[in-house]
C-alpha cells in the first residue's frame, strides 16, 4: 500500500487563515498556498497507509475526551538562528496544545515520534526565505492579534503536489470525524460571534 506523510493541526479559522495565507504568500514564501495556516499538533510523520484507520481511530478518542479551549494569537516570534522561521505568537492556549500534542504522540498510540526541536505552537508565517523579507514578516505581522474558540482539530495529508489537504475533523467532546476537504478556515473551526 505504501507510505503517507500525515500531519494533525488546528486551523487557523477565516478571517484570519487566508489574511496570514495571503501576508506569507505576500513574503515571497512559495510554501504558502500549500500550506492552510494552522497550529502544528503533529508535525509531517510518514506512516504506512495502512495504519491510517488505527490513526483515525485514535485521533477520535483524543478528541472526545478534549474540550473546547480559547485560542489568541498576539503579535510575532522567530526560531532564527536555529531555524529559520517567523511566526505569529500564541498568547492563549499554549499549554492546551501542548497537552493535546502529547496525547496525540502518545509511546501507546500509533503516532509516536520524536520531536527535532522541542514543541512550541506557533502560526508560521515564513519559513526559508530571504533574510530581509523574514525580518519584514516580523516587523508587519508584529501588532497582529486574533481569538477565537478551538472546538477541533484536523488529520492532513500532504500530496504528491506538496499541497497539504484536511481527510477529516475532530470536534471536541464527540471525536467523530467529519469527511470532506474543506477550502481554508472551514465552518467546523468558525469563530463564534462576540458580543458587542
Amino acid at each position: 500500500m505504501g507510505t503517507v506523510t500525515l500531519g494533525v493541526s488546528i486551523a487557523v479559522p477565516e478571517p484570519y487563515g487566508s489574511l496570514l495565507q495571503e501576508r506569507r504568500a505576500g513574503f515571497g514564501d512559495p510554501a504558502a498556498h500549500g500550506i492552510p495556516t494552522h497550529v502544528t499538533l503533529v508535525p509531517p510523520t510518514e506512516v504506512a497507509a495502512e495504519r491510517l484507520p488505527q490513526i483515525e481511530a485514535h485521533l477520535a478518542r483524543v478528541a472526545a475526551a478534549g474540550d473546547p479551549f480559547a485560542m489568541r494569537l498576539a503579535g510575532t516570534g522567530t526560531f532564527r538562528p536555529l531555524s529559520p522561521v517567523v511566526y505569529v505568537r500564541l498568547a492563549e492556549g499554549v499549554s492546551e496544545c501542548t497537552r493535546l500534542q502529547k496525547l496525540l504522540r502518545d509511546e501507546a498510540g500509533p503516532l509516536v515520534r520524536e520531536l527535532q526541536f522541542p514543541y512550541h505552537p506557533h502560526v508560521t508565517v515564513a519559513h526559508g526565505i530571504a533574510d530581509e523579507a523574514m525580518d519584514r514578516a516580523f516587523e508587519e505581522l508584529a501588532g497582529f492579534e486574533a481569538a477565537w474558540t478551538c472546538r477541533s482539530f484536523g488529520l492532513y495529508e500532504q500530496g504528491a503536489d506538496d499541497v497539504w489537504r484536511r481527510l477529516h475533523a475532530y470536534r471536541f467532546g464527540g471525536g467523530v470525524p467529519a469527511p470532506g476537504v474543506p477550502a481554508q478556515g472551514s465552518p467546523v473551526d468558525a469563530p463564534a460571534p462576540t458580543k458587542a
